[in-house]
C-alpha cells in the first residue's frame, strides 16, 4: 500500500519541485514584474524581500501529468477539469505579473471557470442537506448557480488565506489528504488517486515556501488551487452520495471562515468588501507573536512561525470532516461549534493584535479602529 502511494506521489512531487528550481534559477528574469506590483509596500504584506510569486506554475504544471497518469475511464473528465481551469489562472496570472486584475474580476473569471466546469463536466451541487434549501436545489439554474458561486467562494477563500509561508499550501494538503481518505474508505480510486497526486505537488512547491518563503504561490496558484480543489470535492458528493456537504465544509472550514469574516468586518466598518485589509487570521497570529514574543524585526521567524501556531486549527476540522463524512447530524453540529470557536479565537487574537492593554470594547469599534489605521496605504488592486 505504501509503495502505491509513494508511486502517486513521487511523480508529481518531482514535477513540482523542478519547476520551483526553475523560477528560483531564472529569478533576474521576471522579479521586475514583483517590483511593479510593489507586493513589500502593500497594505496586507508579511514579508519584506520581493519574492518569485508564480510559483502556483508549479502545482499547474503536474496537471496534465495527473491526466496522463490516471485510468482511461477516469483521465478525460479530469483532463476537462483542466481546461476549465484556464480563465481564472489566467486573471490571477495577470495579476502576478502586474497587469493590476481587480478582485471582483479576478473573481468573476472564477465564477467563469465554474461555469465551464458544469458544462463540460455536466454536473453540480445538487444537495446541501438542508430540508426545503435542498428542494429548491432540483431547479437545475439555481443549483448551477449556487454551485458556480460556491466554487468562486472556495478559490477566493485560498487567496485569502495565502499571506504567510506555507499556510495556503498547508490548508491545501489537508484538504485534498481528507478527500482522498474518504474516498478511499468509499472506494472511489480515481478521486483518491488524483487527491493523492495533488499531494505530491503541493509538497513540491511547499518545501520552498515553508518556512524560509523562497517562492509564493500568487493568485495564479492560490485561485488555481481552489478551483480544482473545490470541483475534486464537488465530484466526491457526486460520485459518492453518502458524502454529507456538511463535512465537506468542515474539510474546507479555514478558507471559507476567513472569507465570511472578512466580508463580515469590512461591511461594519463600512468599507468594500474587495479592500485590502491586515485583519486576517494569521495577520493577527503573526502580529500576536511579533507583540509577546519575538518584536517586528524578527518577521523571517514570525512569519512561518505564525503557520504553525495555526496548523490544529485548520486540521482539526477537517479530520471531523473525514471521521464525520456521512454523519450529517454530527457534522453540522461540529461545523457549528467550529465556527463558534474560530469567532473567539478571532477575538482574542484581534485584542493582542491592538493592544497589550485593553480597555473593553465593542468588536465594532475595534475594527474601525484597526481598519483606520492599518488601511491608510491599501491599494484598492490588491485582497
Amino acid at each position: 500500500m505504501m509503495s502505491h502511494f509513494t508511486h502517486l506521489i513521487l511523480p508529481t512531487f518531482l514535477v513540482s519541485a523542478c519547476v520551483c528550481l526553475l523560477i528560483l534559477a531564472t529569478k533576474s528574469l521576471h522579479m521586475k514584474f514583483a517590483h511593479r506590483r510593489a507586493d513589500t509596500s502593500a497594505v496586507q504584506a508579511a514579508h519584506h524581500t520581493p519574492t518569485p510569486r508564480i510559483g502556483g506554475l508549479a502545482i499547474l504544471a503536474t496537471l496534465p501529468l495527473i491526466a496522463l497518469l490516471l485510468p482511461p475511464d477516469a483521465a478525460p473528465r479530469f483532463g476537462l477539469l483542466v481546461v476549465s481551469l484556464f480563465p481564472v489562472a489566467l486573471a490571477g496570472f495577470a495579476e502576478d505579473l502586474g497587469w493590476h486584475i481587480r478582485p471582483r474580476n479576478r473573481l468573476l473569471a472564477a465564477i467563469f471557470s465554474s461555469l465551464i466546469a458544469i458544462t463540460l463536466l455536466g454536473i453540480w451541487i445538487s444537495h446541501v442537506d438542508i430540508p426545503g434549501f435542498d428542494t429548491l436545489l432540483t431547479w437545475a439554474p439555481l443549483a448551477i448557480a449556487f454551485t458556480a458561486f460556491a466554487s468562486a467562494g472556495i478559490c477566493n477563500g485560498f487567496n485569502l488565506i495565502d499571506g504567510v509561508n506555507g499556510l495556503s499550501s498547508s490548508v491545501g494538503l489537508v484538504a485534498a489528504g481528507s478527500m482522498a481518505m474518504i474516498a478511499h474508505q468509499a472506494g472511489n480510486v480515481p478521486l483518491t488517486e488524483i487527491n493523492l497526486m495533488l499531494i505530491g505537488a503541493l509538497l513540491g512547491f511547499f518545501v520552498f515556501n515553508f518556512p524560509l518563503g523562497a517562492i509564493f504561490l500568487g493568485d495564479a496558484g492560490a485561485y488555481g488551487l481552489g478551483h480544482i480543489l473545490s470541483w475534486l470535492a464537488i465530484s466526491l458528493m457526486i460520485r459518492v452520495p453518502e458524502v454529507t456537504p456538511w463535512a465537506v465544509l468542515l474539510i474546507f472550514f479555514w478558507p471559507i471562515a476567513d472569507t465570511f469574516f472578512a466580508i463580515y468586518r469590512r461591511r461594519i466598518a463600512g468599507r468594500p468588501t474587495d479592500q485590502p485589509d491586515r485583519l486576517h487570521f494569521h495577520q493577527l497570529v503573526m502580529r500576536a507573536l511579533e507583540i509577546t514574543l519575538t518584536g517586528r524585526k524578527l518577521r523571517r521567524l514570525t512569519n512561518p512561525m505564525s503557520t504553525v501556531v495555526m496548523m490544529p486549527l485548520f486540521t482539526a476540522p477537517a479530520i471531523a470532516g473525514v471521521l464525520l463524512w456521512d454523519k450529517p447530524g454530527w457534522a453540522s453540529v461540529t461545523l457549528f461549534a467550529f465556527g463558534c470557536l474560530f469567532v473567539a479565537t478571532y477575538g482574542i487574537g484581534l485584542t493582542l493584535a491592538q493592544s497589550k492593554r485593553l480597555r473593553p470594547d465593542c468588536f465594532r469599534m475595534r475594527a474601525q479602529m484597526l481598519a483606520a489605521e492599518w488601511t491608510t496605504k491599501a491599494a484598492p488592486r490588491h485582497n
